[in-house]
């Protein structure tokens, strides 16, 4: 029987630049007629707002891998483009209703604002483009927004899998990739109390909060299901796995196991390679 929650991958396509032009002005079109409608009602920036009193989840990512020559640089340039989009994220008031819009608020990530060539990833090729590496921060807002009430209403998976599992503290297949406007990172806020989100570039770590007014009621733990490796009848490997989320009390009692997205991704990097010693 075929599990439904799992996806054959078709080979990579290769589209001609005038057709993948195209795309990205319909989706565009299509991203800004969706935030003019009045079906949403969208949360702001709030520069210079408090900190709410109550901490609900916390988590940090590192800045920098170890690379070598022109990707040192890009990592580099990456620090300067999370600094530019944590200013407009930072602070931000998600009261009961309003959704939050990742590109909305930062807005387009152009060399006229100060945006630098950073590391992208494009149809299986890494690369460089300007403002790469933003999807840093929308990994890291999506990971955090996971251990909270909020409502995740849109996110895109990453295609590829880049990097093998070395040094990985999250489950594969549990960020959120970005590109400007159309992969959109949107959450919602159903609950009855404010939510804040709260950014900081620091010297090693790229680290984040969601903060409210009252003390977290729950405890979330992100867990990783089915995991699977498989060469797909094109010749390329494809990685799945089924992501799910244990709800527990603030006593620890286990309230309830939810499946949250399935994952399918191909591979960039031979799964057969031997384990490096360092």
């Amino acid at each position: 029987m075929v599990d439904p929650r799992k996806k054959t991958l078709q080979p990579p396509i290769y589209r001609s630049w005038l057709r993948l032009r195209a795309g990205r002005a319909y989706y565009a079109f299509r991203r800004y007629l969706l935030w003019c409608s009045p079906r949403y009602r969208w949360a702001k920036r709030q520069p210079g707002s408090d900190p709410l009193p109550e901490l609900q989840f916390a988590h940090a990512t590192p800045l920098r891998r170890n690379l070598r020559g022109e990707e040192e640089q890009l990592q580099e340039n990456k620090i300067v483009n999370l600094q530019l989009a944590v200013q407009r994220l930072n602070g931000v008031i998600l009261y009961p209703g309003e959704t939050f819009s990742y590109w909305r608020l930062i807005g387009n990530p152009s060399r006229r604002k100060g945006y630098l060539d950073g590391m992208v990833l494009f149809l299986g090729q890494i690369g460089s483009g300007v403002g790469g590496g933003l999807c840093q921060l929308s990994n890291l807002v999506f990971w955090m927004a996971l251990h909270t009430p909020l409502t995740v209403v849109e996110r895109y998976r990453h295609s590829h899998d880049v990097f093998p599992d070395a040094n990985r503290t999250q489950p594969f297949g549990s960020g959120a990739t970005c590109a400007y406007p159309h992969r959109d990172l949107m959450i919602r806020n159903d609950t009855d109390r404010p939510f804040q989100l709260l950014l900081r570039v620091g010297e090693t770590h790229l680290e984040g909060e969601w903060r409210s007014v009252v003390p977290p009621t729950y405890r979330f733990e992100i867990v990783e299901r089915n995991p699977s490796i498989d060469q797909a009848y094109w010749g390329g490997y494809v990685r799945h796995n089924e992501i799910f989320r244990r709800i527990y009390k603030a006593s620890g009692e286990l309230l309830e196991e939810q499946f949250l997205f399935a994952n399918d991704a191909i591979m960039m990097y031979s799964p057969l390679l031997p384990e490096q010693n360092n």
